[in-house]
C-alpha cells in the first residue's frame, strides 16, 4: 500500500542574524507554514535501496547525491533497519524562493517513511532531521514557531491568527552563501522577533506587521535587483507590510484579510509569478 504525505512550504516572518558560531550564521526567526505543498508518495521495497523521482518545477535536474529527500530516506533506513522505498516527489513549491522546499521534502519523506513502516519515534525523527538540513526539524510539524541557532532549535508557538500573503517570485536567484557574505558587510537591520512573537500570541495582526523583518533583504537586493522591484510592486497595493522570506528571492505582502489579498492578486500586472497564500 502506498503512503501519501504533504510537505508544506514556510515563510520567514522575521529573520535576524544573532552571530556566527563554527563558521555558521546563527539565526532568530519567526516562521509559519503556508498552504503550498509538495505531494509525496512512498512505496515499500523488498531491499534496502532508496529511489527518489522528482517531478515538476524543474526539480528533475536536482542531482541524486545532493537531494535532501534522498539523504533523509537513506538516513531513515540506516537508523531503523527497515527496507527501502520508491519515493516520488511532486513539486508544487517553487525552488530558490526561500520557501524551504528542500527541507520540506526531507521532512515529508521522514514522516512518510515513519508512517509506511509504523515507526513511532518523534525524538528519533527530529535527530535525523537535524542531520539533513538546518530547518528540517521544524518542517516535521510546521505551524507557527520561532527558530534559533541554525534553525535546529525550535520553539513551537500557539496562535489562532490567520494570515494572508501575496508572494511575488523574481526570476533572479540569490546564492545563500553569497548573501551571508554581503550581510557581513551590510550589517544588521531593524526588527524584533520577540515583539513579533508577542504580537502573534496576542493575535494582533497590526503589531505583528510592524515587526516583520529580514536582515538578509538588503544584501539580497544587491545580488538580485528584481527583489527591490518586487518590493515596490507589492507596496503599491498598500498592504500591512512587505517582507522577504529566507535568503530570497521570494517577496511577500501581508494583507488585512483574504479579500484584500485576492484583490491585489487579481490586479497585479507585473512580470513575476504571483502566489496567494495563507497560513496552514
Amino acid at each position: 500500500m502506498d503512503v501519501r504525505v504533504k510537505a508544506y512550504a514556510k515563510l520567514n516572518l522575521t529573520l535576524r542574524v544573532t552571530g556566527v558560531n563554527g563558521g555558521f550564521h546563527m539565526l532568530d526567526s519567526l516562521v509559519t507554514s503556508v498552504d503550498l505543498y509538495d505531494a509525496i508518495t512512498l512505496k515499500k521495497r523488498k531491499d534496502k535501496l532508496v529511489s527518489v523521482t522528482m517531478r515538476g518545477m524543474g526539480s528533475e535536474s536536482i542531482p541524486f547525491e545532493s537531494n535532501n529527500a534522498v539523504r533523509a530516506a537513506q538516513a531513515f533506513v540506516e537508523a531503523y533497519g527497515t527496507c527501502g522505498a520508491d519515493i516520488t516527489v511532486y513539486k508544487n513549491i517553487p525552488m530558490a524562493l526561500g520557501f524551504g522546499g528542500s527541507s520540506a521534502d526531507a521532512a515529508g519523506v521522514l514522516n512518510g517513511l515513519a508512517k509506511l513502516y509504523k515507526v513511532d519515534d518523534t525524538a528519533g525523527l527530529k535527530m535525523l532531521a537535524d542531520g539533513v538540513g538546518s530547518d528540517t526539524r521544524y518542517m516535521l510539524s510546521g505551524g507557527y514557531a520561532r527558530l534559533f541557532g541554525r534553525g535546529d532549535e525550535v520553539k513551537k508557538l500557539d496562535s489562532g491568527l490567520k494570515l494572508n500573503f501575496l508572494l511575488l517570485a523574481p526570476r533572479q536567484q540569490v546564492n545563500t552563501a553569497e548573501c551571508y557574505k554581503k550581510f557581513d558587510i551590510c550589517g544588521e537591520v531593524g526588527g524584533d522577533s520577540s515583539a513579533a512573537e508577542r504580537a502573534l500570541i496576542a493575535e494582533d495582526k497590526s503589531e505583528l506587521a510592524a515587526n516583520l523583518c529580514n536582515a538578509l533583504l538588503p544584501p539580497a537586493e544587491l545580488i538580485a535587483p528584481q527583489i527591490r522591484e518586487a518590493v515596490g510592486q507589492l507596496e503599491s497595493f498598500g498592504p500591512l507590510a512587505v517582507n522577504m522570506t529566507g535568503s530570497g528571492s521570494g517577496v511577500y505582502a501581508l494583507f488585512e484579510n483574504a479579500e484584500y489579498c485576492a484583490y491585489a492578486k487579481s490586479r497585479y500586472r507585473g512580470k513575476f509569478a504571483a502566489y496567494a497564500l495563507k497560513t496552514h
